[in-house]
């Protein structure tokens, strides 16, 4: 038996596969590579070429393999792009969890662990996020989140079979192995590191929040512990224990970008001033987590720091480049 890990052929996805078999537990992948990459995807692992909107494709995955449970991580993502493309979010996102979910129910296949988001909380009120604040994404992004967690729960009325939880992600950061490196065109660290490499200034988007020091305030989680995250989850759904519908992923620990920016500095050793640009639609001022319900309900607790964060990502994006990469970043 076997896990499928829909997107897992992603950044994330990626490192879930190699913790996963961590812990002794087969996976299968399925993976459009709209965002993915197939290299990422070690030899020897199941990988199904295909989209959780297409259901004779999804349908297929649970009658070709044994599938226990599922961690669905497949959709798009940023914010920002969600504001000027909200219906593909909606589409692929929403659409997508209902074809999986009817997919799991015929196969009976009833494990879930939901890849959510800290978006679906928007600007909260709160210093420290818990699982009960209020939420209010501000972006089609985090809604389209929101929404597939209800629809999640609303079939785990009608199945009690299922049993399930949506971890929410916070500002997920960092490298494992080195040759599984964040691509992304829209994320913080990718973006600094690219500038780097063509002697420019990274750039800050916008510095007149209200924070300490201008700049939106994220709480960073290195990917190897939120990985491990997705381990503990599975097997305590496995194993039928008790698990709360939602789950902060984070730890706890607020960082502004300006203060990304000087770890940048001390952890690569360049030296730069970065450029202050407009805000982006649809980026909250300040979201820290409590992940106090995930370390008492499942024992997980955020093991790597800032350092670790920002040296493990240089190296793995040094690693990428002098592999001849960046030539997908229009699709990473």
């Amino acid at each position: 038996m076997a896990w499928l890990l829909t997107g897992g052929a992603g950044y994330i996805g990626s490192h879930i596969i190699r913790a996963f078999h961590a812990a002794s537990i087969d996976v299968v992948v399925l993976d459009n590579l709209s965002t993915g990459f197939r290299e990422f995807v070690p030899d020897g692992v199941p990988f199904v070429q295909g989209s959780v909107v297409d259901k004779d494709i999804v349908e297929g995955v649970f009658r070709d393999h044994e599938i226990s449970g599922v961690v669905h991580l497949a959709g798009w993502k940023y914010a920002g792009v969600s504001v000027q493309e909200p219906t593909m979010f909606y589409r692929d996102n929403i659409y997508g969890m209902g074809v999986l979910l009817d997919a799991m129910r015929a196969a009976q296949v009833s494990n879930m662990v939901f890849s959510s988001s800290c978006a679906t909380y928007g600007t909260p009120k709160e210093e420290i996020v818990t699982e009960a604040t209020e939420t209010g994404p501000e972006s089609p992004y985090g809604e389209s989140k929101l929404v597939s967690e209800w629809l999640l729960r609303r079939v785990a009325n009608i199945w009690p079979e299922l049993r399930q939880t949506s971890l929410r992600y916070f500002n997920v950061v960092g490298s494992g192995p080195e040759e599984l490196a964040d691509h992304s065109p829209y994320n913080l660290f990718p973006l600094i590191f690219r500038a780097l490499d063509k002697g420019e200034s990274p750039k800050i988007f916008g510095d007149d929040y209200p924070t300490r020091d201008g700049t939106c305030i994220r709480d960073y989680i290195h990917v190897v512990d939120l990985a491990e995250a997705h381990v503990v989850a599975a097997q305590a759904i496995e194993a039928g224990r008790d698990v709360a519908p939602i789950y902060n992923v984070g730890r706890g620990e607020g960082s502004t970008v300006r203060e990304i920016m000087s770890a940048v500095q001390t952890g690569t050793g360049v030296g730069f001033e970065p450029v202050v640009e407009p805000r982006r639609a649809g980026d909250p001022a300040r979201i820290v987590a409590s992940a106090d319900l995930i370390d008492q309900d499942l024992g997980w607790v955020a093991s790597r720091d800032l350092d670790d964060m920002v040296t493990s990502a240089w190296t793995s994006w040094q690693h990428h480049i002098a592999a001849g990469g960046d030539s997908r970043l229009t699709q990473a």
